[in-house]
């Protein structure tokens, strides 16, 4: 591809996601209702644990703070893609564009580590009961949290910032918000190397989360199936299960979209791919905790009854 004049690369096109005809309104309405009760669920996740004390244990503090990061994370992307729905194509600044690409990594690859936390306190809960609530004090519960944090944020920096430093020859980006693979198309130059180096960051970084995250749950499963009973046994995979299922999730759509090339999708498979990490993970996850938890429905109904019992004082 020919370099030429870039003075219009102050701005990208962002092509956006269009159903056609009368799947329009209803694919808006869809989007718009599973965006609305996801920031509803994990809203409700962060206040039932700061509400109420039955859930003021690390697993549920780790949870709020994955719920927190959902939060952020849906906003990045969704709300350009209700108004591509809207509206088409829709223009954002190049600065935009790489800011809202810097933070969807950054905030991906946090949740990545903060899921290795959460793997590791379910860890210390089930193989050293004794010593759990010493070793999790509150202390290293705020240092495990903020820890993922600046990993995801500083690891973030080296995808990003070889993207930004691309020559652009088109403009308009297939996808509904600035993804790295999209963007890479847009080249006047070959990506390969940018592929791979995209390629070997995200991958180690998730890679090496998995093989840590199986490593923590081989050690849980040798230690619960030391346990004398059924029912012991049933308890303690019970409170992992949750973690478990939003582990396959999250990993399943990161390793099929960012091991390997990120430019090898096609353009159609990418949106299909980010509508299921960018809408549907950050939706089930809420459901997941609270549907599949004996203990948040019984907060539920602890923090409603109180809810009740205020409002009817005179």
């Amino acid at each position: 591809m020919d370099h030429f004049n870039h003075t219009w690369s102050q701005s990208f096109i962002l092509a956006g996601l269009t159903p056609s005809g009368t799947l329009q309104p209803l694919a808006f309405l869809g989007t718009l209702c599973i965006y609305l009760l996801t920031l509803a669920g994990n809203i409700l996740i962060i206040i039932l644990v700061q509400a109420d004390s039955g859930l003021s244990t690390p697993m549920y503090f780790f949870i709020s703070v994955l719920s927190f990061l959902e939060l952020w994370y849906i906003s990045t992307t969704v709300p350009t893609l209700l108004h591509t729905m809207l509206h088409g194509c829709s223009p954002i600044s190049s600065t935009m564009c790489f800011l809202q690409l810097y933070v969807f990594h950054s905030l991906g690859m946090t949740e990545c580590y903060l899921l290795g936390v959460m793997a590791l306190d379910r860890h210390l809960a089930i193989c050293r009961p004794l010593h759990y609530h010493a070793l999790m004090s509150r202390r290293v519960q705020l240092w495990l949290a903020g820890a993922p944090w600046v990993a995801g944020f500083s690891a973030a920096l080296v995808p990003v910032s070889l993207t930004a430093t691309l020559p652009f020859c088109l403009k308009e980006v297939a996808h509904y918000f600035c993804d790295l693979a999209p963007l890479m198309r847009l080249a006047c130059v070959h990506t390969g190397w940018h592929a791979w180096a995209h390629g070997a960051v995200i991958g180690v970084a998730t890679g090496c989360n998995f093989v840590i995250i199986l490593g923590l749950y081989g050690g849980i499963l040798k230690a619960v199936l030391k346990l004398p009973s059924a029912a012991s046994r049933s308890k303690a995979f019970s409170t992992c299960s949750s973690h478990i299922t939003v582990v396959a999730l999250f990993f399943a759509s990161a390793f099929t979209v960012y091991v390997g090339s990120p430019g090898s999708q096609t353009k159609s498979t990418d949106k299909i791919i980010a509508l299921i990490y960018a809408l549907f993970t950050p939706f089930l996850n809420p459901i997941i905790y609270t549907l599949r938890n004996k203990e948040v429905k019984e907060a539920v109904r602890r923090v409603t009854e109180r809810i009740r019992t205020v409002l009817r004082e005179p």
